[in-house]
């Protein structure tokens, strides 16, 4: 499916339209970028790294308002009816939970310069962490692609990584308290790991959130608090 257009018999509001869900796009492939980062911190340890993941969350915050203020202008002046107002009432959410990523994100790279500060990163589960890293990273990535194209079918897939996620966090969640439970002298870097896991399964959350929106945008239904199924269903109706 090809990027979707905004056909409207004014121009102006052809090219507004397309530019909120372009500024959505943008701010996307940033908070991508940023949590790339966050999690590569978690092997390098890189303080550079760390510092331009905080980096990125002014230039984030920044795209956050002016999409924002653009959604606003163009509602205000516009008033927009039917697919128009369910748009960008999708790119206000959307733009919402790309904040919220770059939230984790950040918190993931915190993380990281606290174990950097005390002497090194000591991960127990690593591998696991990583995994999930790379099933949240490829929710976020197909979610925006969804959005991006308003594509149904790839928010379905969306949908349906959720549960993969939830469970890689729930595999950390039961190793982590057996392994504390073993050995006390491990409940400080399990709390911290737990901590990375959370942020991530948080990200997986908001990404199926934006896949969420982009049918809300299409189709107009609200699918935030659907089941799996539910979604599959109504994707299907």
């Amino acid at each position: 499916m090809s990027v979707p257009q905004f056909p409207h018999t004014s121009k102006a509001f052809e090219q507004q339209l397309a530019l909120a869900h372009g500024l959505v796009l943008q701010m996307g492939a940033r908070v991508e970028r940023q949590t790339l980062d966050a999690v590569e911190c978690l092997s390098s340890g890189s303080a550079a790294l760390i510092d331009q993941v905080l980096r990125h969350e002014l230039v984030i915050n920044s795209l956050e308002r002016s999409i924002d203020e653009l959604a606003s202008q163009v509602i205000a002046r516009r008033q927009p009816a039917a697919s128009d107002l369910r748009l960008l009432t999708a790119v206000l959410k959307a733009t919402t939970d790309l904040e919220r990523v770059g939230d984790e994100a950040k918190k993931i790279a915190l993380q990281a310069r606290k174990a950097r500060a005390e002497g090194g990163l000591r991960l127990p589960r690593r591998g696991e962490v990583r995994r999930m890293a790379q099933l949240a990273l490829g929710m976020l990535r197909h979610a925006l692609d969804a959005f991006e194209r308003l594509d149904l079918e790839s928010t379905a897939d969306v949908v349906r990584r959720d549960a993969d996620v939830n469970d890689a966090f729930r595999g950390i969640l039961r190793q982590l308290i057996l392994t504390m439970i073993e050995d006390p002298r491990t409940i400080t870097a399990g709390l911290d790991v737990l901590l990375v896991a959370k942020a991530l399964e948080r990200i997986g959350d908001h990404a199926k959130n934006i896949a969420g929106h982009a049918i809300y945008a299409v189709k107009g239904a609200d699918v935030r608090h659907a089941t799996a199924a539910e979604i599959e269903q109504e994707l299907r109706s």
